[in-house]
């Protein structure tokens, strides 16, 4: 009895031992099979990574090797001519950047968009030089060169909202990086800035003996005619080909029946906006870029972007309210039309059309000195100097009571100078 008691115990440990390995060796099969399935997603996954990178690498490899067989057609295409043969010949192209915006579908490309850009213009010049059937001796030099003003241009770009602050630097870096032989030339703030870079290119590389052909994309107005009459007084006008950009060619440069180029999806055609050449206010990407909107000469953090026509008369118009301060006049006055410059452009959301007196002029210049300038408040040079109608140093100076709170307007370096008038 005691025997089979000891057999029934030994047995239900034999049972449990048992029932314990299975349930261990299912777990471990369970895992085991999760584990694999897990390999297989990775597997996958890194396949996918892979095959990606593979495609751009190939379509970086496509682009590069597109471009160099664009400019081989250029060599192929051109291969006799008069020019001394010891020298590269050169066919060059000059662009207004400013006046000639690239496509916003190559914009919001960003860097694989400029590139397009560049391999597009190549195409189009090489495809003209065939269709002219012009040829040269020797190793053909192509350059392109593109001037324009860089914090103007991308204002209007993000204004009109062709592309974000990354797409368009990333264009000019692919466009720039294309070919060594591709310049993208900032230059900046100025009046006519590009148009004075292209006339003296124009005057100059024309009448190099090299030079077979110049193409040029300009802007709407007529300032390269005189320089390309002088090119036609001297038989050079056959060099120069104008480009199908953002505008028609006026009427004067008609007259000179110089060759056209089309273009197909390479600039915006028949612009209706324009890049401002005078100083304005600095483009801040995500923020309220206008000016400001004075209430008794503080600033208000709800103001909204203003633009304004340039040119109104400053001694006529109607008379101001006297009853209201200048901040209450409807609208108010635009501080920069009537202290400096005002470059808003069309539409300003303040008035250009009120008659001020000495006494409200200076009232007006008094206010505007307590906003600050929105150059230093971003860490930049104010291009208007001590001619800025806004505040470059804090009304309160070091003892600025907002500034200890972190909540005074004037955050720009130097703005709360420990030695301003203000504290004395």
């Amino acid at each position: 009895m005691a025997t089979s008691a000891v057999g029934e115990v030994n047995q239900q440990l034999w049972d449990d031992t048992l029932t314990r390995l299975l349930d261990l060796s299912t777990l471990t099969v369970k895992r085991n099979a999760e584990l694999e399935a897990r390999v297989v997603e990775l597997e996958m996954e890194l396949s996918v990574w892979k095959q990606a990178h593979t495609s751009i690498m190939d379509a970086a490899e496509r682009d590069k090797k597109a471009h160099n067989a664009q400019v081989a057609t250029l060599h192929r295409q051109i291969a006799t001519s008069g020019v001394l043969e010891s020298q590269s010949p050169l066919i060059l192209c000059v662009i207004d950047g400013d006046s000639n915006i690239f496509h916003p579908s190559l914009l919001s490309q960003g860097h694989q968009g400029g590139r397009q850009a560049a391999q597009d213009l190549t195409k189009g010049i090489a495809e003209y030089l065939s269709q002219e059937d012009v040829q040269v001796y020797g190793r053909l030099s192509f350059w392109v060169a593109i001037y324009f003003n860089k914090r103007g241009l991308l204002s209007v770009l993000l204004e009109e909202n062709l592309c974000n602050t990354e797409q368009f630097e990333g264009f000019i870096s692919g466009l720039s990086q294309a070919s060594p032989r591709f310049s993208v030339v900032d230059v900046g703030m100025g009046k006519d800035g590009p148009d004075s870079k292209i006339k003296e290119y124009l005057q100059t590389y024309a009448r190099f003996p090299q030079t077979l052909r110049v193409f040029v994309a300009g802007g709407p107005d007529s300032t390269y005619a005189p320089i390309l009459a002088g090119l036609q007084n001297e038989d050079l006008l056959g060099k120069i080909v104008t480009v199908k950009g953002g505008y028609e060619p006026t009427e004067e440069l008609r007259q000179l029946a110089l060759p056209y180029m089309q273009t197909q999806n390479l600039f915006m055609t028949d612009n209706v906006i324009r890049v401002q050449r005078r100083p304005g206010p600095m483009p801040m990407p995500g923020v309220n870029n206008g000016g400001f909107t004075t209430n008794g000469g503080l600033m208000s953090p709800q103001s909204e972007n203003q633009s304004t026509t340039p040119g109104s008369s400053r001694s006529g118009g109607k008379p101001i309210d006297p009853s209201k301060p200048l901040h209450k006049q409807s609208p108010p006055p635009c501080n920069e039309h009537y202290l400096m410059t005002c470059s808003k452009g069309a539409g300003c959301k303040y008035s250009h059309d009120w008659f001020l007196t000495p006494e409200q002029l200076e009232t007006l210049a008094r206010n505007a000195k307590k906003a600050p300038c929105n150059y230093l408040k971003n860490g930049l040079e104010c291009p208007y100097a001590d001619a800025c109608c806004w505040g470059h140093v804090c009304p309160s100076g070091s003892r600025c009571f907002h500034l200890s709170k972190g909540k005074c307007w004037f955050k720009g370096e130097g703005m709360h100078p420990a030695s301003s008038a203000q504290d004395s």
